[in-house]
């Protein structure tokens, strides 16, 4: 299909809350340029992504950007044009990706991404439903193996601190179906509860008392922690229950500081996730996301694993945006949320 020079796309020039109108705008744009090692995709579906809600409130609280920044990093689309170097990828192809936090996202009608972050979408799902999985997978994957280096075969225990959002709910999934660990995951509410427990939790426990709720369970410690909540807010609790010689990783960052040396007497480990970090630092191994996507679209197809995807909201706009923004940002949300551009 031909390309046009220009598109449609939704970005910010300030920080602001989301009610107002210029939160998040319409506007019209360049169609991105196709690096040799690029594919060139019509994005047919996203997903809103806690990350978006930080970024938006944050890139710009006290200056005015000169171009808008577009956010957007899962997405679901066809491949309309390779760069030069691509491999194992055509036009018509339908691809799943994270994208790179460093790029035009994919709150736009064509998007540029590195093929080397990229994999062919699972054939089961739809568009909704695929775009909600990359980032959370990802993630998820390189906690658990690459950053936790957990060994498949042993008979060890995980706690998820924030089971029931996108992250931990794959977490969750690929933890039950692809190790022997026993896997405790926080929840507070009934529904959250339930969801937890339909992505495969062994056991469910309340984060507003972590460590009576693991302990009344029988569970005295547990040898990984990986948490997607707060970072800070639950940091003496992770330091009480983690094991000693264990390892515990975290993808959210904070303000002020923590005691790392709280963890010496157990010799624990504390290691960052950011699923960014291979893209934004042109790693050696950066291909691995392609693989990772891969084998989950392979878990997926084979039924093995399920997709996150609990809300869609339909339509291409700044007002379908603001909508998925006040859901994310609400805190009070399951599973992932879809931004179906094919309906608009």
């Amino acid at each position: 299909m031909s390309v046009p020079s220009t598109m449609q796309a939704i970005g910010f020039t300030q920080s602001l809350p989301i009610e107002q109108s210029e939160s998040l705008v319409d506007f019209t744009t360049t169609t991105p340029t196709l690096g040799d090692d690029d594919l060139l995709v019509k994005v047919s579906a996203n997903s809103i992504n806690p990350a978006d809600a930080k970024i938006r409130v944050r890139a710009a609280a006290d200056k005015t950007l000169e171009q808008p920044r577009v956010l957007g990093f899962d997405a679901v689309g066809t491949v309309i044009a390779t760069g030069k170097n691509v491999v194992g990828f055509a036009t018509g192809d339908r691809v799943y990706y994270a994208g790179d936090v460093t790029r035009l996202g994919s709150n736009a009608e064509y998007q540029a991404v590195d093929h080397r972050i990229v994999a062919h979408a699972p054939l089961s799902l739809t568009d909704a439903e695929a775009a909600v999985m990359p980032l959370g997978a990802l993630t998820a994957w390189e906690a658990l193996f690459d950053r936790l280096r957990i060994n498949p075969t042993e008979k060890k225990s995980l706690l998820v601190i924030g089971g029931a959002g996108g992250v931990g709910s794959i977490t969750i999934q690929l933890a039950k179906q692809l190790t022997n660990l026993t896997v405790i995951a926080t929840a507070s509410r009934p529904e959250t509860e339930r969801w937890v427990k339909q992505m495969g939790a062994d056991y469910v426990v309340n984060h507003r008392d972590l460590v009576n709720s693991v302990r009344e369970q029988g569970i005295e410690h547990v040898d990984y922690i990986f948490n997607v909540a707060d970072t800070k807010g639950h940091w003496d609790a992770m330091v009480e229950l983690i094991a000693p010689q264990g390892m515990i990783s975290s993808i959210v960052e904070f303000d002020g500081g923590i005691d790392l040396s709280q963890l010496q007497g157990k010799s624990v480990g504390f290691i960052w996730e950011l699923m960014f970090t291979r893209s934004l630092f042109k790693t050696d191994d950066m291909i691995k996301q392609q693989e990772i996507l891969f084998q989950v679209a392979n878990l997926i197809d084979a039924g093995r694993i399920q997709t996150t995807l609990t809300d869609t909201i339909d339509g291409f706009g700044a007002d379908a945006m603001k909508e998925a923004h006040r859901r994310i940002e609400s805190g009070a949300s399951i599973g992932k949320i879809a931004i179906n551009f094919s309906n608009s």
